[in-house]
């Protein structure tokens, strides 16, 4: 599966400890990131991470591309509700992952629930949105 990490400034040590503590199920998977989140990520767990630019210029905007072609299974953009840094990007993948059907968590609360389910195979249902052969369907 493609995972893609996106947060807020202020929301950066929770990401690095989010993704330290799942390492082990990360590291089965594909992440991709804007620039400063995925390399805090990457140095503190030591996963390999595609870096995108930073969202000042456009990271969001190709994550967003990748979720848009289908190349994305997940989105971890832990939000701020203080803050209203990167309104336009948090609304703009939001709604992308709405229109493409993208499990997406804004909180640490609902990515454990979205991670827990992954080691599950609870989101395999992704592997056949990809191809687009579904057993449901004629």
């Amino acid at each position: 599966m493609n995972i893609a990490l996106l947060c807020h400034d202020h929301k950066k040590e929770l990401m690095e400890q989010f993704c330290l503590a799942y390492s082990g199920i990360l590291a089965k998977h594909h992440i991709c990131a804007t620039d400063s989140t995925g390399r805090l990520v990457a140095e503190a767990t030591g996963l390999p991470i595609t870096l995108y630019l930073s969202h000042e210029h456009g990271g969001s905007q190709q994550i967003g591309a990748r979720i848009a072609y289908n190349e994305i299974d997940m989105v971890l953009f832990f939000t701020d509700p203080q803050t209203h840094e990167l309104d336009v990007d948090l609304d703009y993948i939001t709604r992308l992952c709405d229109q493409y059907n993208i499990p997406f968590a804004t909180n640490v609360a609902t990515a454990e629930m979205l991670i827990m389910g992954l080691a599950r195979g609870d989101l395999d249902w992704r592997d056949i949105v990809k191809t687009g052969h579904s057993p449901f369907l004629p």
